[in-house]
């Protein structure tokens, strides 16, 4: 695939970047390169291969579900300027 400087222009406009009228052939040649190694990876044969989100195999530690420092409301309130029925209060930041 071969990148035109209309297509660097029509990119840069789209993308509200400021690109110089001497910076356009040197952009599409770089990005003509860059299309062609994303063609040269379309080769590749990835059959049988599994999908992966890392190159290293990890997993994540798992711990018991437990209950634990449960029904302290009473303490948690107590560090509370104000509290209503369980609850904190606040001001009112909605008008």
């Amino acid at each position: 695939m071969s990148v035109t400087k209309e297509d660097v222009r029509k990119v840069a406009r789209l993308s509200r970047i400021a690109v110089s009228e001497d910076r356009l052939e040197p952009l599409a040649n770089e990005l003509t390169s860059i299309m062609g190694w994303i063609e040269q990876l379309n080769e590749v044969d990835v059959d049988g291969v599994e999908p992966m989100t890392s190159v290293v195999d990890a997993t994540l530690p798992m711990r018991d579900d437990v209950i634990t420092d449960g029904n302290i409301q009473d303490q948690v309130l107590a560090n509370a300027p104000k509290s209503e029925d369980g609850f904190f209060v606040v001001p009112k930041s909605v008008e």
